[in-house]
């Protein structure tokens, strides 16, 4: 592949109006590294850097004739397509479709379904690098760890203290503008030397906070 090539993880062809994505959906994603292009900007790309290939399309059905226009002209025949729709799901039978998700499509239910289609260990939620001081207890012992990562569902701690696998503990730590978060945690994984919680019992308003705190992370990036 050529030096020159745009660097991202994946390439989506976006066949869909702006009203058919969530707010910043498109422009997160590319944040994550799916890189969102609109089928002229595609053409325009590749026509720069042949070696440039579409992964994913990203169809509003009502748009659907164009990406099968595109087929007949020999053009992405083997493409996968996620196609967003109404309450129904999916009602069109072209073999390539291998999900959908519902419009307008928010960035949780479209990264998740990105996930399982292109990553072989698939992530539910996004997750962000951090360096939050955060106090854990567990019994009568507490003490203090730094959260690496966080995401709305848990994160990844380096603790000074051995957590073991399975254990339940309470941790709290406090987010930019928006103060003290206290929830219960799970220690699930290992990615020495640190331990991977995963948080039980959510209340939503705390994972509401949770996930603005990502999204904006994220866009400040």
């Amino acid at each position: 592949m050529r030096e020159d090539l745009p660097l991202w993880k994946r390439t989506i062809v976006c066949h869909a109006p702006k009203g058919a994505l969530g707010p910043k959906t498109d422009v997160i994603l590319s944040r994550l590294g799916y890189r969102m292009l609109l089928p002229e900007t595609f053409s325009a790309l590749q026509a720069e850097n042949p070696d440039l290939k579409n992964d994913l399309f990203l169809v509003d059905e009502r748009r659907m004739d164009e990406v099968v226009d595109s087929s007949a002209a020999g053009e992405g025949e083997s493409t996968p397509i996620v196609l967003l729709t109404g309450k129904h799901g999916v009602s069109h039978s072209d073999t390539r479709i291998v999900g959908a998700v519902k419009r307008p499509a928010g960035l949780h239910d479209l990264y998740r379904l990105l996930q399982q289609i292109f990553e072989d260990k698939p992530r539910s939620t996004p997750r962000v690098p951090t360096q939050l001081r955060v106090r854990c207890e567990l019994g009568d012992r507490n003490w203090d760890g730094r959260v690496l990562s966080l995401s709305e569902n848990g994160c990844l701690v380096r603790s000074p203290q051995v957590i073991a696998l399975g254990q339940k503990i309470q941790i709290e730590f406090t987010l930019p503008e928006t103060g003290s978060i206290r929830l219960q945690a799970e220690a699930a994984y290992q990615l020495l030397p640190d331990i991977g919680l995963v948080f039980n019992g959510v209340a939503p308003g705390h994972r509401e906070t949770l996930e603005r705190f990502v999204t904006n992370s994220i866009l400040a990036a």
